[in-house]
């Protein structure tokens, strides 16, 4: 069986798997912030998924990262090392791409387990 979280016409927020919780691609509510403060948006935002689904941050399977541009790596990094749980560190891939919205500076994708 399939459980999808917020569905609407175009995709889901969320939907959970034979255990496995997979989130759509998170981006920031409020774009006019740096990219710190994006970052922490989407992180939120990932947290909040995750607690819906009865899970968290320390159980991500997998996490592929987007930014617009590769120069706010360190930026990005500084929000993600302050987020992410020691110890737990998942798999992370992190790309540069053009976003859908001009003003998004990222967007997360996560895959988490029960």
């Amino acid at each position: 069986m399939v459980q999808r979280f917020d569905v609407g016409p175009r995709l889901s927020e969320m939907a959970i798997h034979n255990g496995t919780v997979y989130l759509a691609g998170q981006v920031p509510d409020d774009p006019s912030q740096d990219i710190e403060g994006q970052t922490r948006q989407v992180l939120a935002m990932v947290d909040a998924l995750l607690a819906r689904a009865g899970t968290d941050k320390t159980k991500l399977l997998m996490v592929q990262i987007y930014l617009a541009d590769m120069a706010d790596y360190d930026g990005m990094n500084r929000a993600w090392d302050a987020w992410v749980a020691a110890g737990h560190t998942p798999p992370r891939a992190t790309v540069q791409a053009k976003l859908a919205h001009p003003d998004w500076k990222i967007e997360v994708v996560a895959t988490a387990a029960l």
